[in-house]
């Protein structure tokens, strides 16, 4: 932590039951020199990578379907969200995990990808930071139907869908996952597809 103005007095483990969820007590220092007493609860998951699947040939991207229990308990009727193949990265690099997590996930073994950008997702109480890549896919490439790892329950529905279609989901509401607006969004605006 290099932050002067920062000065952590605590902190509470209070779940580690799925990821690590921690209640934070710090100092803040303001411009004045004052320092006021924070408190955070804060939500370590590890690090994730995420990827767009396209198909510039076919003018395809790959997509997933599964439930979300969060986004069930906040409105989603169905729970079920549309997004990009993503994961967290188990000890491995950026790279290597979306690599991997791509066959696990769609089927589809890549021997490439291309990182896109960084970012926090949820800064206010996550602490992932989320690699985002692209990667081109054609049916050479399909090892498996993918589907996801059985012991870790993930049940994904593999879609293929034109990029117009896709794309039009956002408008409509059909994908509302941020990382998957972002690398739809990324797409369109660098011609990929």
């Amino acid at each position: 932590m290099t932050n002067p103005k920062i000065k952590i007095t605590e902190t509470k483990l209070l779940s580690d039951n799925w990821y690590t969820l921690n209640k934070v007590t710090f100092d803040y220092q303001l411009g004045n020199k004052e320092t006021e007493s924070h408190i955070r609860e804060v939500y370590d998951r590890g690090n994730g990578a995420a990827i767009l699947l396209y198909n510039r040939t076919k003018k395809t991207v790959v997509l997933t379907r599964q439930f979300r229990m969060p986004t069930f308990l906040n409105g989603n009727k169905t729970g079920m969200m549309i997004e990009v193949c993503a994961g967290l990265l188990d000890q491995e690099n950026a790279e290597a995990a979306i690599i991997r997590e791509t066959e696990e996930e769609t089927g589809y073994r890549l021997s490439k990808v291309e990182k896109v950008i960084e970012t926090y997702m949820s800064p206010g109480s996550v602490t992932e930071i989320l690699y985002l890549f692209t990667g081109e896919y054609d049916e050479t490439m399909k090892t498996n139907e993918g589907g996801g790892l059985d012991h870790e329950q993930e049940n994904i529905e593999v879609l293929e869908y034109t990029f117009d279609e896709a794309y039009k989901m956002i408008e409509s509401g059909e994908i509302l996952d941020a990382k998957t607006i972002l690398l739809l969004q990324h797409a369109k605006i660098k011609g990929l597809i």
